[in-house]
């Protein structure tokens, strides 16, 4: 039984003046703070010059019984909005609560009983590498309880069961898209641009979406009941309009709509496919091994397209890799931009066929591969064209942007393209999207034996020796996301996932069972804050590794 003096506040007076390093003296002990909440050191700090401590509070008590906790998605969603709460007290405590999605985090976690865990980081002051334990004291005996007791156990319960209802109507129309032959959800009303490139929040004046009569659909929500919207069928879908009218605006809220969305944000009932992937042209990254041959009939040197490794991609065989890799990652939807694709994988249009023969052209455009990807392999596409009008040859619908307005102009599409242009199609079916076996060795996190995974920013994966450049894989959402993608690598490694029999996508499937669980068994403890990548995301890091070996094909 503790004693009088053998609480945190106490410790940590005594500790005061002591070297740093005994702060780690702290470590593992759930120190009490008030209504049975606790306090834990999980890692201590080597110096005040080192990445902050991580602590752990659990609240085995709690009001939030009366939630419906037993949704894993409630679940999630008051674990957000905790966070977000924690987040905005006032305090030297650090929680990560990610930015306008919705998605399960290391920084708080809650069970189905209602019980909190919130982990934060703290960094343990210690002037002249000496340890203050009075201001140590002050923050975690004194301003932490506060903090839990009114950001945590004392938030409103009515505001908590909102923010839950809204993330559940989302999950839940989602979850709807398959049965209504849809792929993607935009509800009337929707703000879809943001505040500015580096701020993620709703425009204040923005034109609300508004569904074309045509495509117009309601579904019946848990909570908000009847809502209608534009419901985006299977097959292919162009975006066309004028440049600044809103076309790629709309694509960014598809390519965000994979993810939940808090209360305000403008896209809450914009909702995609949960494995829709965008794709784009990335010069220079590595390629391992890929199965190109669907676009490309041949290539410099007797290089075989169909098992193709590049250190140096071009924008075309990038994009036609980035293809094949959502394809083998099991992806049914996706998403691509005219300004952010390579050209010349695009589309050959008619004088450029009559001057350069096809005999000379080892690429096979997308136009002529995308209606095969959609009829044959049930494959999806929504486009965004600005300048390529032979696209509107092979659409299923062509969706007008002017002034953020949208409207269905697939008939008036339809005219313009029955007036033939001259141009040839040079490519018919899509071929079997082969499979990948990596081979374990080939990743390795460890850098001077001790496991290095880290994220800077959403540009650059540290993963072990290696920096990995995921810049162009736009649906990470925040640095968790990229962090929590070299974990669950370093994971798969570690559990056999991946272990040299198994393919990639066989892999991923191992893994998305321990990703739905708490993050502490799969994060085996790494001091970071995570968040929960989609497996998409985990082979696109994996395929950019530039150390990456393919041990066989299938």
């Amino acid at each position: 039984m503790a004693g009088p003096r053998d609480t945190l506040q106490d410790t940590l007076e005594r500790l005061d003046g002591a070297p740093y390093a005994r702060y780690r003296t702290l470590t593992g002990r759930p120190w009490p703070l008030r209504d049975g909440a606790t306090a834990t050191l999980r890692h201590g700090q080597a110096d005040p010059f080192a990445p902050p401590s991580r602590w752990e509070v659990h609240c085995p008590r709690t009001p939030f019984a009366g939630l419906g906790l037993v949704s894993p998605v409630r679940r999630r969603a008051l674990a957000s909005f905790l966070a977000r709460s924690a987040r905005a007290a006032r305090g030297p405590f650090r929680v990560d609560a990610g930015g306008q999605e919705v998605v399960q985090r290391s920084s708080c976690e809650v069970a189905a009983d209602g019980s909190v865990v919130l982990r934060f980081a703290y960094p343990l002051p210690g002037p002249r590498r000496r340890i203050d334990g009075r201001s140590a004291a002050a923050d975690l005996a004194g301003t932490l309880p506060d903090v839990v007791a009114r950001h945590v156990l004392g938030v409103d319960l009515d505001t908590a069961r909102a923010f839950c209802d809204a993330v559940e109507d989302a999950d839940h129309l989602r979850s709807q898209l398959p049965g209504l032959g849809l792929v993607a959800f935009v509800a009337d009303g929707a703000v879809l641009p943001r505040a500015s490139g580096v701020d993620d929040r709703p425009l204040p004046g923005a034109v609300p979406f508004s569904s074309p009569p045509s495509l117009r659909v309601e579904v019946d929500l848990p909570h908000r009941g009847r809502t209608a919207g534009t419901g985006l069928p299977r097959g292919v879908t162009v975006l066309v309009g004028g440049g600044f009218h809103g076309k790629s605006t709309l694509l960014r809220a598809l390519e965000a709509g994979v993810h939940d969305h808090v209360p305000g944000d403008g896209r809450e009932l914009v909702v995609t496919d949960p494995g829709a992937v965008a794709v784009r042209a990335e010069d220079g990254r590595a390629v391992t091994r890929v199965d190109v041959g669907a676009f490309v009939s041949g290539l410099p040197g007797g290089v075989d397209p169909r098992d193709f490794s590049t250190a140096d991609a071009s924008g075309s065989t990038s994009q036609a890799a980035a293809t094949l890799e959502a394809l083998e990652t099991g992806s049914r939807v996706l998403l691509l931009d005219e300004d952010t694709a390579a050209t010349n994988l695009m589309v050959r249009d008619a004088r450029m066929q009559e001057l350069v023969a096809k005999a000379s052209e080892p690429l096979n455009p997308f136009v002529d591969l995308v209606r095969s990807l959609a009829d044959d392999h049930g494959v999806s596409t929504v486009l965004v064209v600005g300048s390529s009008g032979d696209y509107l040859d092979v659409a299923d619908r062509v969706l007008l942007l002017e002034s953020y307005r949208c409207s269905d102009v697939t008939g008036r599409a339809r005219e313009v393209a029955a007036r033939p242009t001259g141009r040839v199609a040079e490519a018919g079916t899509f071929p079997p999207v082969r499979g990948r076996v990596p081979d374990p060795r080939s990743v390795d996190t460890t850098a001077r034996g001790r496991r290095r995974v880290s994220a800077v920013g959403t540009d650059t994966l540290r993963l072990g020796e290696q920096d990995v450049d995921v810049r162009a894989v736009r649906q990470f959402t925040d640095p968790g996301q990229v962090t929590g993608a070299g974990l669950a690598l370093d994971h798969a490694v570690a559990a056999g996932h991946l272990d040299g029999q198994r393919s990639l996508a066989e892999v991923l499937d191992r893994l998305d069972v321990d990703l739905a669980g708490p993050t502490a068994q799969w994060t085996d403890g790494a001091p970071a804050d995570v968040a929960v990548p989609r497996r998409h995301e985990v082979a696109a890091a994996l395929n950019r590794l530039r150390t990456l070996r393919v041990l066989h094909l299938r």
